[in-house]
């Protein structure tokens, strides 16, 4: 049965933010022989220009989209983005079916602009993280965590900390052995941090 990982995309998205987790990703479906298809997806899909002038082509648009197993929102620069109703409103609706919904840096944003996160705990990148707690003062934010476990949500600090948490979503969905396979093969130091431990 395929597995649908989202990545959620826009403007100024930052480009770690996104690239890190279809990395890890798509280097364990690679290596795991597992049937994961990874679909950036943006709000009107085509070409997005991500942080940098970085051009990136999505694959979908909040309109047709395979059905999401897992979600991920990615961070950037967010403050035009992330109060955008239409995303908004497609957060809760994809919220309905994912396993789990996650955020990279100030994708937390998003999630909590979507009342996704009322009273839950969560993280960010360091430079956001007074502003998210200021904005949202119904969250807990944690602060020296790489990501942070709450219910079927998973958040992460910023850039290098997706790669962190998707290669302990990895674990989770495939096995701590492919986790570490997968970092070994990225060439990426990793703790070994299971979503449980962490």
């Amino acid at each position: 049965m395929l597995y649908h990982i989202g990545i959620f995309i826009y403007p100024e998205a930052e480009v770690l933010d996104f690239a890190g987790p279809f990395e890890v990703f798509s280097t364990a479906n690679r290596i795991g022989s597992l049937n994961w298809k990874i679909h950036l997806i943006s709000e009107q899909g085509g070409l997005v220009q991500a942080r940098g002038n970085f051009p990136v082509q999505s694959h979908y648009s909040l309109d047709d989209h395979p059905k999401l197993d897992l979600l991920i929102v990615v961070g950037g620069v967010h403050s035009k983005q992330y109060r955008n109703p239409r995303v908004a409103h497609w957060l809760k609706q994809q919220d309905q079916f994912t396993d789990r919904t996650c955020s990279v840096c100030t994708g937390v944003f998003f999630l909590a602009n979507a009342g996704l996160l009322v009273g839950r705990k969560v993280t960010t990148h360091w430079e956001d993280q007074a502003d998210l707690q200021c904005t949202y003062p119904d969250l807990t934010v944690t602060e020296r965590k790489r990501f942070i476990v709450d219910g079927k949500y998973v958040t992460s600090g910023g850039i290098s900390a997706g790669i962190d948490m998707s290669l302990a979503l990895v674990a989770e969905m495939a096995g701590e052995e492919l986790a570490n396979k997968t970092a070994h093969q990225m060439e990426y130091v990793w703790g070994g941090m299971t979503l449980i431990d962490y």
